[in-house]
């Protein structure tokens, strides 16, 4: 190596700039995205604030973001009831079996669509997308429920709503995303169909399996139509119909007598604020455990390559 080689300065490996072009989309794409946030964010926090305000100033127009005149009589009243902590086990109850029996459905029918070399593939396909456009409508599925037996009790929850057909659509995607390679060794092994769906594909699933579990849970925790359709006593419905039959005033005669009338207004006013916020903490509490799974299982379940 001679002199000159050694005196010569060696040049850094930049990388590469970005353009103006895409600097402006940086740009452009942070301020929706946060203008997006604070649309969302927004109205859960005046939800939150209202909950927690006395009726004057909710009535006023005063409450925005933060409460004015704090009070939590309305949470002292809903939450003191016997029956709301009933209707609020009940929930967990009919989310966790509920959600247990669609993920067990919609992998098994999802990893069977997965198989290429299936006959019938393509029918068993046409059956799941045609449920998506058409269904028997309200008074058949009451009729058929009833006929079942299932009215009064968890499966008149779980078993109707228990494959969604996008849920349905995205696991397939993502089963069929998986080398064939890794069944093929399992099944040299000696693994059977379901050790090798059980010990191979599942493992490997889950980030989709979370992200199913948090489709099906939300929908579930959300559902109040269904109970309120097939449960006759007030003792086996979620929390969910007991806060709607607490909106529309069809409990209002059991809280008459164990609150003074000045409470009745305020209960009156913040009402709804109370029911959203009770509703939808539990789900706020358990979505940052499993959000991190959401992107990549969407995206490894939508994306095929």
């Amino acid at each position: 190596m001679t002199l000159g080689a050694l005196k010569r300065p060696t040049r850094r490996k930049r990388g590469i700039r970005p353009t103006r072009g895409y600097r402006a989309f940086q740009v452009v794409n942070a301020i929706i995205l946060t203008g997006v946030v604070v649309v969302t964010l927004y109205p859960f926090l005046n939800i939150v604030a209202r909950s927690l305000s006395d009726q004057a100033s909710i009535i006023s127009g005063e409450v925005n973001l933060l409460p004015k005149g704090f009070n939590l009589t309305s949470y002292e009243h809903v939450m003191s009831d016997p029956m709301f902590w009933r209707n609020y086990r009940n929930t967990v109850y009919y989310t966790f079996v509920a959600t247990c029996v669609a993920l067990i459905l919609t992998t098994t029918y999802a990893y069977v669509l997965s198989k290429k070399h299936l006959k019938g593939r393509t029918f068993l396909v046409a059956v799941a997308v045609f449920t998506m456009f058409f269904n028997g409508g309200l008074i058949p599925n009451y009729v058929l429920v009833t006929s079942l037996g299932l009215k009064n009790s968890v499966w008149a929850i779980a078993l109707p709503n228990a494959i969604s057909v996008f849920n349905l659509l995205v696991m397939k995607a993502f089963f069929e995303s998986l080398p064939v390679e890794l069944e093929e060794a399992g099944a040299v092994d000696g693994l059977s169909t379901y050790g090798i769906l059980l010990r191979i594909v599942l493992p490997l699933s889950k980030a989709i399996v979370a992200t199913m579990v948090l489709f099906y849970a939300v929908s579930f925790w959300n559902s109040w139509f269904a109970a309120f359709l097939y449960m006759d006593k007030q003792e086996l419905f979620p929390v969910t119909v007991y806060l709607r039959n607490l909106i529309a005033g069809s409990t209002g005669a059991e809280f008459a007598g164990a609150i003074a009338e000045t409470d009745e207004a305020q209960v009156g006013a913040t009402i709804k604020a109370v029911t959203i916020v009770l509703t939808t903490l539990p789900i706020l509490t358990v979505y940052p455990f499993i959000q991190r799974y959401f992107v990549s299982g969407i995206m490894l379940g939508a994306v095929k390559g």
